[in-house]
């Protein structure tokens, strides 16, 4: 015996779970069979009032809906302009017209209204009758439940004062209907509805295999109910203001709700013995039980807290220390059981596995990075190279050496500094050099058509940028802006923007041009490239995409149109940026290695 105890897995999760369930639910299902007979009544009380509770619900849902239907056709009546013409057509065109109109609005509100089988308009002189209904109904039992109709309306004819009672029900051999007449003039109008319809929801109500949920008249009498009713003795006359038992033996309960729109009533029956056969009789027993529970409680507690709870409470607070970005933290396994130990282990190795992947990742993501911006650095307009050659040619042409030496060296100087700008960020001073050497090509192209204004404190003159940023938007300014009938000015400006959480520097770039395009602010402030008749932009798209790719959300560019006019694109770059150890050298300037 003692060897078999060994055996067992003592340190098992699964084998403790057990011992601590049998500990805490042997006992509470002792007392729950204990108190079983006591719960008779409170059974029968608890199911009624829920049922209670149901019907009730339903049964004012029931009665909001039939209040819609005659609101509706009361407003048919009374704003309708079909149904007044019908009502008293001049012609006998006019009233055809009328029933049509009225033919089309039945059809259109029977969807609107689905508690509703159909909707229905009778003409006193004409003796005539305009209805819609559901499509399910067949001709036959639609025209049996006109004949109804008809008599019903005789009847109301013959009483008068009834013409303003409520919803009335009507029975056609297996099936019967709630119907409401309205009188406006030489007009009845009605709506109808299935009974057995308005007890479709109620089919899900857990009223037993013997029970059911009714629709009865006024007399008592079914109408409709939810499934076949076999037992017998029932009674049904009762003003259901609490529940009662009913039948031959007493042996069903019944509880229900009456309508405040008719002479009817919703009632849920259900089989005393289904609700209780499940109750045992154990009076006996009920202190022993409680004590025996209470004694167990603390027990099974304390069981559950050292072998599931605090080992758990050990994995949740290692799930949120990693789920915080610490991949650093290790889980001790201890004198855990088995299953946690193992878990423990694993949690160790897929943090250790988590951290190398997160670092493998962000330097792929870190080389991504610097080859998107190498090659956006390297999208060159080759439209300038052609154009210079063309000035180079056209100098030649009438032998202006001077200008073709002067030329030409800004052409060393501006080639120089490109192919030497593969570093992720340049000083902003000999990106200024850089651009003023390539205004000044733009200036032997175009004499006296291009001024340049260049407002730059000479302390921001080794703030970092991304290169050829500058050299881009103003390529960009002087494509679009400058005409050869007309000259303009190009205004470079910096400053510095102390009042943000980092200091900032604001490059403005302005000209008196005609501005910018609808078209291209949208592009701009969307992140999308610009396509029109004259092919794709990508100069202002490089420049926003480069800002991204080196600062993310530090930096930015603003574009829009100056008043009256004329383009302004705004960069702002952070004053100190950080950059990665190994581009410390970026910072330092460009070299003329000029021989």
């Amino acid at each position: 015996m003692r060897k078999r105890l060994l055996e067992l897995p003592w340190n098992s999760l699964r084998f403790k779970l057990v011992l601590g369930l049998l500990g805490v639910t042997v006992p509470l299902i002792v007392l729950l069979l204990v108190n079983s007979q006591y719960s008779i009544n409170v059974v029968h009380k608890q199911v009624a009032l829920s049922n209670q509770n149901l019907i009730s619900v339903y049964m004012n849902l029931l009665d909001g809906q039939l209040a819609e239907a005659e609101r509706h056709i009361a407003g048919l009546a009374f704003a309708e302009t079909s149904v007044q013409q019908m009502n008293a057509p001049r012609t006998e065109d006019e009233y055809m017209l009328a029933k049509s109109g009225v033919s089309r609005r039945l059809s259109a509100d029977l969807s609107l209204y689905p508690a509703m089988d159909g909707f229905y308009v009778y003409s006193l002189v004409k003796d005539d009758v305009v209805d819609a209904y559901r499509p399910s109904m067949s001709f036959e039992s639609l025209s049996q439940l006109r004949g109804i109709f008809m008599s019903a309306i005789r009847d109301l004819e013959e009483r008068p004062s009834q013409r303003t009672s409520g919803w009335r029900t009507i029975q056609d051999g297996d099936d019967a209907y709630l119907f409401r007449l309205i009188k406006d003039g030489n007009l009845y109008i009605g709506a109808w509805s299935k009974a057995s319809k308005l007890l479709g929801p109620l089919d899900s109500v857990q009223t037993g295999p013997s029970g059911a949920v009714l629709l009865v008249n006024g007399e008592g009498e079914k109408l409709a109910a939810t499934r076949k009713l076999d037992a017998k003795g029932l009674n049904f006359k009762n003003d259901f203001s609490r529940y009662y038992l009913s039948g031959e033996k007493k042996d069903f309960l019944v509880v229900g709700e009456k309508s405040g729109r008719g002479e009817m009533a919703l009632v849920a029956v259900m089989s005393d013995k289904t609700l209780l056969q499940s109750l045992p009789y154990l009076n006996k027993a009920a202190s022993l039980v409680v004590l025996i529970a209470l004694f167990m409680l603390p027990l099974s507690y304390w069981l559950l807290r050292k072998v599931l709870l605090l080992p758990l409470w050990r994995i949740v607070s290692a799930m949120r220390r990693t789920g915080d970005g610490n991949f650093n933290f290790r889980m001790e396994t201890g004198s855990a059981a088995d299953e946690f130990r193992l878990v423990n282990e694993t949690f160790n190795r897929m943090v250790s596995q988590i951290e190398e992947l997160k670092i493998h990742v962000y330097e792929e993501q870190l080389s991504k990075q610097r080859v998107e911006l190498k090659q956006l650095q390297l999208q060159i307009n080759p439209h300038f190279f052609m154009n210079t050659l063309n000035i180079l040619y056209t100098l030649a042409q009438h032998k202006r050496f001077e200008l073709i030496q002067e030329l030409t060296m800004h052409l060393v100087h501006y080639f120089r500094y490109l192919f030497q700008s593969n570093h992720p960020l340049v000083l902003l001073k000999d990106e200024l050099a850089h651009v003023r050497n390539y205004l000044n090509i733009q200036r032997l192209r175009f004499p006296h058509y291009l001024n340049v204004n260049i407002q730059v404190p000479d302390y921001l003159g080794n703030t970092p940028i991304p290169p050829l940023m500058l050299q881009t938007v103003v390529e960009n300014s002087i494509k679009h802006a400058l005409k050869t009938d007309k000259p303009i000015t190009l205004s470079i400006e910096a400053d510095v923007d102390d009042l943000a959480e980092v200091p900032m520097v604001c490059l403005v770039i302005s000209d008196n041009g005609e501005g910018y395009s609808e078209e291209a602010l949208e592009a701009v402030r969307s992140g999308k490239r610009l396509v029109d008749d004259n092919g794709e932009h990508i100069g202002l798209w490089n420049v926003r995409e480069r800002l991204r790719l080196q600062y993310g959300d530090l930096a930015w560019l603003e574009c829009y149109n100056d008043d009256p006019q004329g383009a302004v694109t705004e960069i702002t770059v952070p004053l100190n940026p950080v950059p990665e150890e190994k581009e410390m050298s970026s910072h330092a300037p460009l070299a003329d290695n000029r021989r």
